[in-house]
């Protein structure tokens, strides 16, 4: 099942009839108030948000979301009129998947879903990481450097547990951008050095185990 929440009545029809045709459960919400509600009886598979809506806004409703431990797992689409970089990197930063800019088309955003839901279909892997001082725990999404738990951004989070599952890995700002904000994604690249430097600084004595990489991008120490 596929939910939107979208106050304009028009695109919000479009929106599931367009999901519908193309073989989705879907379902409208008006406002965040009654997403918010619904969220308490069943979960969706995902969920296209849009940013203004009244009472309570997408970001505010992606905030609660990602801090809910029996919600955070729900990909996250925003979709907004909004197109300024600024606005697509706080809404990717705090946890959704993909940003999609209005005016889009009906096929856009069929690929759209299609795409996220492939990319966050549940694999097998390890539940926890541990290098040098820093283990990274996936089921309890936190993390700690030499026992003392650290605050991480969402994409923080991906970046670390990115270079955690494949040490000595050397990734390219293209690919990093691609692997943790999604490969439609349009922005700059400095995003992407922005994070991986406060990432270090929050990673104390154990930021110099991610290193750079000379005109390809970072990678984190292997083991020795």
């Amino acid at each position: 099942m596929i939910w939107c929440v979208e106050d304009d009545a028009s695109i919000r029809d479009i929106e599931v009839y367009a999901l519908k045709s193309t073989g989705y459960e879907a379902k409208g919400f008006e406002d965040g108030k009654s997403f918010w509600e619904a969220l308490k009886i069943i979960k969706p598979q995902l969920v296209v948000l849009d940013v203004m809506l009244p009472e309570i806004d997408g970001i505010e409703l992606l905030k609660m979301m990602k801090a809910s431990p029996e919600l955070c797992d729900i990909p996250v689409v925003m979709a907004t009129a909004k197109g300024a970089e600024y606005d697509k990197i706080q809404g990717l930063d705090l946890g959704a998947d993909y940003y999609l800019a209005k005016p889009f088309g009906v096929m856009e955003l069929v690929s759209c879903v299609k795409a996220v839901l492939r990319r966050c279909s549940p694999k097998q892997e390890k539940k926890h990481y541990k290098r040098g001082g820093i283990e990274l725990n996936l089921e309890e999404h936190t993390v700690t450097v030499d026992g003392n738990r650290i605050e991480l951004t969402y994409k923080e989070f991906e970046l670390l547990h990115l270079f955690m599952l494949q040490p000595g890995t050397a990734f390219t700002r293209s690919r990093l951008f691609n692997e943790i904000w999604g490969m439609d994604y349009c922005g700059e690249t400095r995003t992407v050095d922005m994070h991986i430097r406060t990432l270090r600084q929050k990673l104390g004595k154990y930021g110099s185990l991610i290193e750079t990489v000379r005109n390809v991008g970072y990678r984190m120490e292997a083991e020795k």
